[in-house]
């Protein structure tokens, strides 16, 4: 028996096998890395996926929080411009309460003034009734009549006591 003869088949067929088994081998090697890089890339278009949805959320909350804080500051605004009209309203209510109270004022002194004047002028009309009395009298003591009085001091000299 000739070695060559049988062991050229038996090394044929074991190289067929063997290549067979590498190239099994490969291809499953070529798909087991396919399927990491497919569950790869999955998961990093589902973190790229949640990262986004992520970042819309924060854009949501800040643009929430922006929105709050622009009526915020338009209420103050609001607020601002009636605490100044109140502001200026009060200040005219103070100034027309100072003009009042300066009128007030004014008016307590004439009255003042013309209390005393009509005190005055009734002494002074008492005095003068008194003078013009004595002096009728004086004129009837003497005989002579006394003159008509004006219309204006009639009924004061006819009733002196009034």
């Amino acid at each position: 028996m000739d070695w060559p003869t049988v062991i050229a088949p038996i090394c044929g067929m074991v190289g067929i096998t063997a290549g067979a088994w590498f190239s099994y081998r490969q291809v499953q090697r070529r798909g087991d890395t396919d399927e990491r890089v497919a569950s790869v890339q999955a998961a990093s278009s589902a973190q790229a996926a949640e990262g986004q949805t992520y970042v819309e959320a924060m854009k949501t909350v800040t643009s929430g929080f922006s929105s709050l804080l622009d009526q915020q500051r338009g209420m103050l605004d609001q607020q601002q411009v009636l605490l100044d009209q109140e502001r200026a309203m009060h200040a005219q209510t103070v100034e027309r309460v100072t003009v009042l109270e300066a009128g007030q004022l004014e008016l307590q002194r004439e009255v003042r003034t013309m209390q005393e004047e009509q005190r005055r002028d009734r002494r002074w009309k008492e005095a003068a009734l008194d003078y013009i009395g004595a002096l009728l009298g004086v004129l009837r003591s003497l005989g002579r009549p006394a003159p008509q009085p004006p219309s204006e001091i009639a009924e004061d000299i006819a009733h002196p006591a009034a």
